[in-house]
């Protein structure tokens, strides 16, 4: 398939099994689709942990293991299959390169920067934090470049580092979603590698006009500037998301550390045992969860629950058992999180059809494109 048959038919697919992503199970305790689909409900709710965590952890067994109890889960997985990227091999990078980026970074930057043969053009990084890409082919490559980064701490850091090593970087503060900034793209190759949101989409809006000499983009974090809806980029699009839908293509977290992992167990575990509490006052509703400053998750249950109840003008009783709502709240957890398996078989196909919109909207501005993965899953960006 071209891109536009891939993009129309997961598109198709989408919109048919709306029931199976868009329900979130943190707020709605039996999604839809369980009425429907009896027996892939109690397969799900009776995996064991060990189970749950393999499955949660790896993708391609989850599409497999749910394709016996919703053939859809294949198609699915053959929709979303894209080829790796062309790379060539580029030379060690060396002290100069290395400073402040964090070993993983590091790798994101060479897989990125590896990816294509080099740039006939001169570079334009785009949302260029410390200006570590574009110094990475600056060097390599021998071009003059460009790094644009709204935040002036981030241009200081950029300018220091480019002038340690000798290159050709010019630093450019400014930003990206300001007009004037597209004067920067005409004639240049732009670098978009953790452009968040509508800070990426907002190249492809203008890419027409702009004059640009090529892009290379790296999508991620698509629900940013989404706050009043997805705005598509291509003309065949019509797939209505909202910052939910939008975050759901983002939520995996890959190689997390152990402590992150258990820490973000219990924020939701506590965060359910409230909301059973709120429920069993105030009666049952889906309610907006407004995020919970981070310090409230230090002390312990029941003084987390009596600051949000404050915040949530909610009346507590003179007497809570407050071990039974703690229970309550981390059976719900393990409900949710089985549930969330059916959910996520999507959050891949709901990615690509995110990435060829993008993919479209370039081609019907006049560029030839390529879709495929620059790195491993291990490294993506958006983790």
């Amino acid at each position: 398939m071209n891109h536009r048959e891939r993009f129309l038919e997961l598109q198709s697919v989408l919109n048919a099994h709306q029931a199976f992503w868009r329900p979130a199970p943190f707020y709605v305790r039996r999604p839809e689709w369980c009425a429907h689909w009896p027996a892939l409900a109690d397969a799900v709710l009776g995996l064991d942990d060990a189970t749950l965590e393999r499955l949660g952890a790896d993708p391609e067994a989850n599409l497999a293991w749910l394709e016996t109890l919703l053939p859809l889960a294949g198609q699915l997985g053959a929709l979303c299959d894209v080829p790796r990227l062309a790379m060539r091999d580029l030379p060690p990078s060396d002290a100069h390169f290395d400073w402040h980026i964090p070993g993983r970074k590091r790798e994101q930057i060479d897989a990125f920067a590896a990816q294509g043969p080099a740039s006939r053009a001169p570079l334009l990084e785009w949302c260029a934090g410390k200006g570590h890409l574009g110094r990475r082919l600056a060097i390599t490559d021998r071009l003059p470049v460009r790094s644009l980064e709204i935040d002036p701490t981030l241009c200081e850091d950029a300018t220091r580092l480019a002038a340690r090593s000798g290159i050709a970087q010019t630093v450019l503060c400014a930003d990206a979603l300001d007009d004037a900034s597209r004067s920067h793209v005409r004639d240049h190759a732009v670098l978009a590698l953790h452009a968040c949101g509508e800070l990426h989409r907002s190249l492809v809006r203008t890419a027409a006009h702009d004059g640009a000499h090529s892009y290379r983009i790296a999508p991620c974090c698509y629900y940013r500037g989404a706050q009043d809806g997805y705005r598509p980029l291509s003309r065949d699009a019509a797939l209505a998301l909202d910052g939910n839908a939008l975050r759901l293509a983002v939520t995996e977290t890959v190689k997390a550390p152990l402590r992150i992992r258990q820490r973000l167990a219990r924020d939701q575990a506590w965060k359910l045992g409230f909301v059973a509490l709120r429920n069993h006052i105030q009666g049952e509703a889906i309610r907006p969860f407004k995020p919970v400053p981070s310090i409230w998750l230090s002390g312990d249950f029941v003084t987390y629950c009596r600051l949000l109840a404050e915040r949530e003008k909610l009346a507590l009783p003179e007497t809570v058992d407050w071990a039974r709502w703690l229970a309550a709240g981390e059976a719900r957890r393990a409900e949710v999180r089985r549930f969330e398996l059916v959910r996520h078989a999507f959050r891949r196909a709901l990615e690509m059809w995110l990435v060829l919109d993008l993919a479209l909207g370039l081609e019907e501005a006049g560029f030839e494109v390529q879709v495929g993965t620059f790195c491993d899953r291990e490294l993506t960006p958006e983790t």
